[in-house]
């Protein structure tokens, strides 16, 4: 008599969002910089700002906070061209994310900064890399970016980053427990990417195995990509 095999258990990639909103921010001392700049708005050195930091570093999500309570727009800075400038600074405060001089339109960014400077209008920045560093062919566009005021998003210490593990669990309906924070936390990268790609790989093995999140699940799971990454 032949017996079956158990059909084999799907995983369905659930939509999950991360939370943006204030009570979400976890905050530390590797951020503490750029929190206290949004907290202190409108009383800023300069109605021009620039929050750096490295992917995941929670640019965004400040500026997500920063654009609610300023009623700002929000765009992204490779879109950007000279036409469309006016309208985006129509409610007199905007976030331009992701600022690099590669994909940027230079001329576009030069005339957004002399409109709201015109306007007297709110602009928040961000970028992975300060602008001391950028290479931009416009003179006056490089200037007047290397004299903007730049808070540094620093990565999180390890209490700061168990808490984002925690976060990032629970943004995907996750919930986990101590060994397994620690296990991860101990183990990769201390960066909001890794553990952000950690959190999503470990949610994917156990829905496609029908597991529980485990230690041993996600020490499975480190060991998968280590492996993949070797093969690489």
């Amino acid at each position: 008599m032949s017996v079956s095999a158990p059909p084999r258990q799907l995983a369905f990639a659930l939509p999950h969002a991360e939370s943006f909103s204030r009570d979400d921010f976890l905050d530390g001392p590797c951020n503490a910089t750029g929190l206290a700049l949004i907290e202190r708005w409108p009383d800023w050195p300069s109605r021009i700002m620039m929050l750096v930091g490295a992917e995941g570093s929670g640019k965004s999500h400040l500026a997500a906070i920063w654009a609610k309570d300023a009623g700002a727009r929000v765009t992204a800075a490779h879109p950007l061209t000279a036409a469309t400038v006016p309208a985006e600074l129509a409610t007199g405060a905007l976030v331009v994310e992701d600022v690099d001089p590669a994909t940027m339109d230079e001329r576009a960014l030069f005339h957004l900064l002399n409109l709201a400077r015109e306007h007297e209008a709110f602009v928040l920045m961000t970028a992975r890399q300060p602008p001391s560093t950028f290479e931009i062919g416009l003179r006056d566009l490089r200037s007047r970016l290397r004299a903007l005021p730049v808070v540094t998003l620093a990565q999180p210490d390890d209490g700061l980053f168990r808490a984002v593990i925690v976060k990032l669990g629970a943004d995907r309906q996750m919930q986990l427990d101590e060994p397994v924070v620690s296990y991860l936390a101990s183990r990769i990268e201390r960066s909001f990417v890794a553990a952000r790609e950690a959190v999503a790989r470990l949610d994917a093995e156990a829905l496609r195995l029908g597991r529980p999140i485990t230690r041993a699940l996600a020490a499975d799971v480190l060991r998968q990509g280590a492996a993949s990454s070797d093969e690489r």
